[in-house]
C-alpha cells in the first residue's frame, strides 16, 4: 500500500481488512510509547539510586567505624588492648621511657649522692654493661623499661590509660578533653607518667636506689599524628553523627534502585556489584593513605609502632571492607544462578540433577515429608537465606571468612531442601527432578516488570 492510498481519498479506496489491521497496529503504538517513556524514567531512577549506593559505601563504612569507635568505650580499649604486647609498640614506649628519664638524670650528681652502702649494688648493676657510665646507665634504664613494657603490668596499665582517655580518636577530631589523652599540635598523645613511675621503681629494685629521687616525669607517647587532623574535624565529627544512619540510606537507596529497576534482577547483579566496588575502592584509600601518614610523621616518632597503631585501628574498618566486597560478590553471583540465563539454567539443572540423582540412588522414601516439602519449597529457601541474612546483620564485625562460612551453610541448608523436595512422581537418575520446561522451583525472583 502506498502513501497516497493511505492519506486523502486513497484510504477510502483500500481494502478494509488493510485499513483495520492498520490502524490497529497505530493504536497499538500509541498506547505502548508512553509505557516505553515511562520504563525509561524508572531505568533512569534506577541508575542514579544505584550509583548514589555505590558512592555512598566507602562514607557509609567510614562513618559506622567512627562511630562504633569513638562512641563505644568498650570497643575502643579493645581495640587498643592488642598493642601492649606488638613488639614495636613495646620497643618505642621503653626508648620514649628511657630518654625521658636520662634527660632528667644528672649522671655524675647522682652517683656522687650514692651512700657507700648502695655503690657495691650499684656497680653490681651497671657492671655487665660496657661504654662509658653515661651509655651503660642508658642502656640499664632501657632494659628495666623494656622488661616492665613486655610484662603483664604494663597490659594492664596500658588497658587503663586507654580506659581513662576512653576516646583518643573522638580528643583527636574535636579537640575536646585532657588527662591521658590530649590533641597537641595535630597529634594524639598519652601521658605515659604512670609507666615512668612503675620503671623508676623497678630501677630502685634492681639497685639503682638514687631512681627514687628523679621527680615526676611527664613525656608524650604519639597515638596519631597528622598535619590534617584540625582540618578534618568537622567533617569526621559529621561522619560520627550520622555514623548509623549513612549505612542505612545507602541500603535503602541500593534497593530501591533494585525495586524500580524494569530488569530487577540484572539491577540487583549490578547494584552488589558496584557496592562492593565502592568497598574496594575504599580498600585501596586505605592502602594509599597508610603509606602517605607513615611518610608525614616527625622524625622522633617511630614508624614502625605508628603503622602497627595504624593498623590496629583501623582493623575494623579493614574487616568492614572485606565483609561488603565478599558480601557482593556473594549476592550477585545468587541473583546471577537463580536468574533465566542459559549458563545459569545449566547451573541450576545440574545442582538439582546432581542431587535428584542422590536421592535416587539412596532410596529414601520420603512420603509425606517429601510431599510437604514440595509444597513450602519457596517459603523454606526464602527461610534459609532470611537466617542468614539475620546472622550476618547481627554478627559483631563478619569477616569476609565469616560472610563465605554463612553462605556456605545457607548453600548446604538450601540443598537439604532440594533434596527432601519429592513429590512422588518419578523421575529418572540424572535429570531434573520437576517440570521439565524450565529451572527447578527455587526462591521466587524479580521478573521484569
Amino acid at each position: 500500500m502506498s502513501t497516497g492510498d493511505v492519506s486523502g481519498g486513497g484510504l477510502n479506496g483500500g481494502d478494509p481488512r488493510e485499513i483495520a489491521e492498520l490502524r490497529a497496529r497505530v493504536a497499538e503504538l500509541e498506547r505502548t510509547r508512553p509505557r516505553v517513556e515511562h520504563h525509561r524514567v524508572r531505568s533512569s531512577f534506577a541508575v542514579v539510586l544505584v550509583i548514589l549506593a555505590a558512592l555512598l559505601t566507602p562514607l557509609s563504612a567510614v562513618s559506622a567505624w567512627t562511630s562504633d569507635l569513638i562512641g563505644n568505650t568498650d570497643r575502643y580499649v579493645a581495640t587498643m588492648k592488642p598493642l601492649a604486647s606488638d613488639p614495636d609498640v613495646q620497643n618505642a614506649v621503653a626508648n620514649r621511657v628511657t630518654k625521658a628519664v636520662m634527660q632528667r638524670v644528672d649522671v655524675k650528681t647522682l652517683l656522687e649522692s650514692v651512700a657507700p652502702a648502695d655503690r657495691p649494688r650499684l656497680t653490681k648493676a651497671l657492671g655487665p654493661l660496657s661504654g662509658p657510665i653515661t651509655s651503660g646507665l642508658t642502656d640499664f634504664v632501657h632494659s628495666v623499661a623494656l622488661k616492665f613494657v613486655s610484662s603483664d603490668a604494663f597490659a594492664t596499665l596500658w588497658t587503663e590509660l586507654n580506659r581513662k582517655a576512653h576516646s583518643a580518636v573522638d580528643k583527636a577530631l574535636t579537640g575536646s578533653g585532657g588527662g591521658a589523652v590530649k590533641l597537641t599540635n595535630d597529634a594524639v598523645v598519652i601521658d605515659l607518667a604512670p609507666v615512668i613511675d612503675k620503671v623508676k621503681q623497678s630501677l630502685v629494685d634492681r639497685g639503682l636506689g638514687v631512681a627514687a629521687k628523679i621527680p615526676e616525669v611527664h613525656t608524650d607517647f604519639t597515638v596519631m599524628s597528622s598535619k590534617s587532623i584540625g582540618k578534618a574535624k568537622k567533617i569526621y565529627r559529621l561522619l560520627e553523627l550520622v555514623g548509623f544512619w549513612l549505612p542505612v540510606l545507602t541500603l535503602l537507596l541500593a534497593a530501591g534502585g533494585v525495586l524500580l529497576a524494569v530488569r530487577r534482577r540484572r539491577a540487583l547483579v549490578t547494584a552488589a556489584l558496584l557496592v562492593a566496588a565502592g568497598a574496594a575502592v575504599l580498600g585501596i584509600a586505605l592502602w594509599i593513605f597508610r603509606a602517605l601518614y607513615l611518610d608525614g610523621l616527625p622524625a622522633d616518632v617511630s614508624q614502625a609502632a605508628a603503622g602497627s597503631v595504624f593498623d590496629t585501628l583501623v582493623r575494623y574498618l579493614r574487616t568492614s571492607v572485606r565483609m561488603v566486597i565478599t558480601l557482593g560478590i556473594v549476592v550477585a553471583l545468587a541473583a546471577w544462578l537463580t536468574g533465566s540465563g542459559r549458563a545459569a539454567s545449566r547451573v541450576l539443572a545440574a545442582w538439582t540433577g546432581g542431587i535428584g540423582a542422590v536421592r535416587t540412588a539412596t532410596g529414601f522414601d520420603l512420603g509425606a515429608v517429601g510431599a510437604w516439602v514440595h509444597r513450602v519449597r519457596t517459603w523454606l529457601n526464602w527461610t534459609v537465606v532470611a537466617v542468614a541474612v539475620v546472622i550476618l546483620l547481627v554478627w559483631s564485625y563478619p569477616t569476609a571468612a565469616v560472610t563465605i562460612w554463612i553462605a556456605v551453610l545457607a548453600l548446604l541448608a538450601l540443598a537439604v531442601v532440594e533434596f527432601l523436595d519429592d513429590d512422588g512422581t518419578p523421575h529418572l537418575t540424572g535429570t531434573i527432578d520437576g517440570p521439565a520446561a524450565g529451572p527447578p522451583t527455587g526462591p521466587p525472583s524479580h521478573s521484569p516488570a
